[in-house]
């Protein structure tokens, strides 16, 4: 009689590594990132109006905090001036159906030519950005923003270029996006 009761749980147990009582996650989130190109147009108080281009990337954390790092290149309309910047930094978004309007704070780096090439110089900057994303499909969407940038350390007080911006980006793929009903 012991055997068999020996017997059944040495079976039992022996099946016990196979079972699994851990539920696979049903609401998994990764990164969600895009890409994209814009065009740019503003003035700088330098006395120049700008016209140029950048590349910038966004990527999501949660399903309203992410960061953004961008990269803007304007060239001013007399001179050889130009403004180039690299920054990074947070951003707020909400999303209502396909639009996505968002804020952005960041800190960065400005490149200042000066007129004929007189000088190049590096300045740290802070810039503030609001706008939105409208999603066109899946994987595109175009984007209308406006930013305010001041420049720490020009001469004689700071520049404060304001700059605008339209662009597209490509949103990997890798399950919806936020509110998304495609």
């Amino acid at each position: 009689m012991y055997t068999r009761v020996i017997a059944v749980l040495c079976f039992l147990l022996s099946g016990a590594s196979l079972l699994r009582a851990q539920a696979k996650p049903t609401a998994s989130r990764t990164v969600d990132l895009q890409i994209g190109l814009d065009y740019i147009g503003g003035r700088s108080d330098y006395g120049q109006t700008l016209k140029g281009g950048g590349a910038y990337a966004t990527f999501d954390l949660t399903n309203h905090f992410g960061g953004e790092l961008d990269f803007q290149q304007a060239d001013g309309s007399l001179f050889k001036v130009y403004e180039r910047t690299y920054e990074v930094g947070g951003r707020y978004h909400r999303t209502y159906g396909r639009l996505e309007p968002f804020v952005r704070g960041s800190y960065g780096r400005g490149v200042f030519n000066f007129p004929y090439n007189e000088a190049n110089l590096a300045y740290n900057l802070f810039a503030v950005a609001g706008g939105a994303d409208y999603n066109v499909t899946r994987y595109l969407s175009v984007r209308g923003s406006f930013e305010y940038q001041h420049w720490f350390s020009f001469p004689p007080h700071g520049l404060t270029p304001e700059v605008y911006t339209i662009g597209v980006a490509y949103h990997f793929p890798g399950g919806l996006r936020r509110g998304e009903h495609f």
